[in-house]
């Protein structure tokens, strides 16, 4: 029997939900999607960062939740995968200074380190602008040719030259690639030798405020540690206001803006600024356990094979400004989505009908400083990659009313789209094209990591789309709290078309491929998929 919020949907959107053949309906039971959010997004919980008070409360409700849903423990005895983490904090009083220009920590720009060292310092270093600070031999594209950067700061921009000039003919055009990633751009220049980067932050290329940067990158911060403590990484890994970008280009007797257009074309050459960098980067380091957290639904013909449901259940915990308390409670991102994952989990281990294949439920930390908890469960999977199918994320779901249409996060990635297309069709809506294509989300939330590890995955998120204000106001800081008056028409909605993908992959015997040459279809060929 549909619940009155389908009925709600139906009369809002005319969409009519109707689940796959042989798979019972999807009972949506708000009254306790609602307490977990709550909950979870509760100031109690300090903002769920991880290594905090926060980590400790929601650890232990999701491992409650599993037990009371019936989940085996879904790394061998234990609910809990130990992920070691360092946990870093700078000292936030330091200075940037280039030649003449005295740029402030949080206004004007932000470093930090996920080097395991007290002190990193600049001292009268080099800086060189190297344009987008991208080596891709498939697009024949190198900001680094013939230039030597190690030990040296580095100036970049945001994003790629595609989305710069909105040709599709460069990269991927406006839609962003892997390139165009920050991530990207420290990986790169760690590589390259380079002491130092700073990326230029413009809200256009960057997808979002500085105020996001800001209180991304001055709070606390965590890292995996490796047997050589991260010194291969990047040593100071920075963002830069446009303004202070302006300056710095002008005291070299250039203009940024000129550079700016000239970096963004075939042949660009990496311009020294002949300017000095200084800055003396003190941390704070401790040495800390996180945890992934996951719950079992083991298979029936086929449960050495398994579907992956998934929501990160970090965010960004709480800090001190100005005497007054902030506490960052990332209600849409991802309470709602852990949430979602906690009701799917509910619904699949209801029905009478064991799947063949197992579904494995799972929360992991530290999402919001960069995938860690997904890269350490990538790299250390409770069963090889060769036997996960594929890995659904839910990163912020839709907690308004229902649309008659789902996003696609990629066009022409894996045959997972196949699956949504079906899904979508099932509840008469339309999928339309991620109508930000340029903000890159397809390499920032957890499935990312598996990806790199082969594994297909499909990403499922609404920020920003059916709620305009929230990337504006609510995102990444203090105002996205629970809201009693949230309609849940759009959450019931995609959980519908969420489980009928999971039924449909957890009951038959396809293992959907990559479509386009990637590194991630090369993956998953020496996993023999």
């Amino acid at each position: 029997m549909l619940s009155v919020n389908t009925f709600r949907l139906i009369a809002l959107c005319g969409v009519f939900l109707l689940p796959s053949a042989n798979a019972a309906p999807f009972q949506f039971d708000e009254k306790t999607y609602r307490q977990d959010v709550e909950t979870l997004a509760s100031d109690e919980f300090e903002g769920r960062g991880p290594l905090s008070k926060g980590e400790t409360l929601t650890v232990e409700y999701l491992e409650k939740a599993y037990k009371a849903i019936g989940l085996k423990p879904g790394f061998g005895d234990s609910y809990r995968q130990a992920v070691p983490m360092a946990k870093i904090t700078a000292d936030q009083t330091m200075q940037l200074t280039i030649a003449d220009v005295v740029l402030n920590n949080g206004s004007d720009f932000t470093a930090r380190t996920e080097q395991i060292q007290p002190q990193v310092s600049l001292d009268n270093s080099d800086v060189i602008f190297v344009g987008y600070g991208i080596n891709a031999p498939e697009y024949q594209w190198n900001d680094y040719a013939n230039v030597d950067v190690k030990g040296k700061t580095l100036i970049m921009l945001v994003n790629d030259p595609g989305f710069a000039t909105q040709d599709p003919d460069i990269f991927k055009g406006n839609a962003m690639t892997y390139y165009g990633r920050w991530t990207y751009k420290y990986e790169e220049a760690a590589r390259q030798g380079a002491k130092a980067v700073f990326i230029v932050h413009e809200t256009a290329p960057a997808a979002y405020g500085w105020n996001v940067v800001e209180n991304s990158n001055t709070n606390t911060k965590y890292t995996l540690v490796d047997n050589h403590k991260n010194q291969s990484h990047i040593g100071v890994m920075g963002w830069v206001q446009h303004h202070g970008a302006q300056k710095i280009f002008s005291a070299a007797g250039l203009d940024y803006d000129t550079l700016k257009l000239t970096a963004a074309k075939p042949g660009f050459k990496a311009i020294p600024l002949k300017l000095k960098a200084n800055l003396t980067l003190k941390n704070q380091i401790e040495l800390a356990t996180s945890y992934n957290v996951a719950g079992i639904l083991p298979g029936s013909s086929q449960a050495d094979e398994w579907v992956i449901m998934h929501a990160h259940w970090d965010h960004l915990g709480k800090t001190v400004q100005d005497g007054k308390t902030r506490i960052y409670n990332g209600a849409v991102d991802n309470a709602s989505g852990v949430a979602g994952v906690l009701q799917l989990a509910r619904h699949f281990k209801a029905q009478n009908k064991v799947p063949k294949r197992s579904i494995l439920f799972t929360a992991f930390t530290a999402e919001e400083t960069g995938l860690i908890g997904a890269q350490y469960f990538a790299a250390n999977p409770p069963v090889p990659t060769k036997q996960l199918v594929s890995f659904l994320n839910i990163d912020g779901m839709n907690v308004g009313k229902g649309v008659n249409y789902i996003l696609r996060y990629g066009q022409g990635v894996s045959e997972l789209e196949t699956y949504l297309d079906d899904a979508a069709k099932a509840q008469g809506r339309t999928v339309k094209a991620d109508p930000r294509p340029q903000n890159g989300l397809m390499f920032r939330s957890d499935h990312f990591a598996l990806a790199q590890q082969g594994v297909p995955g499909l990403m499922f998120m609404s920020l920003g789309d059916t709620d305009p204000d929230y990337i504006a106001h609510k995102y990444h800081q203090d105002a996205d709290d629970y809201d009693a008056s949230w309609n849940l028409g759009g959450v019931e909605q995609d959980l519908g078309l969420i489980s009928d993908i999971i039924e449909k992959l957890a009951n038959n015997n396809d293992w959907p491929k990559w479509l386009e040459e990637s590194d991630f279809k090369k993956r998953r060929a020496m996993d023999g998929k």
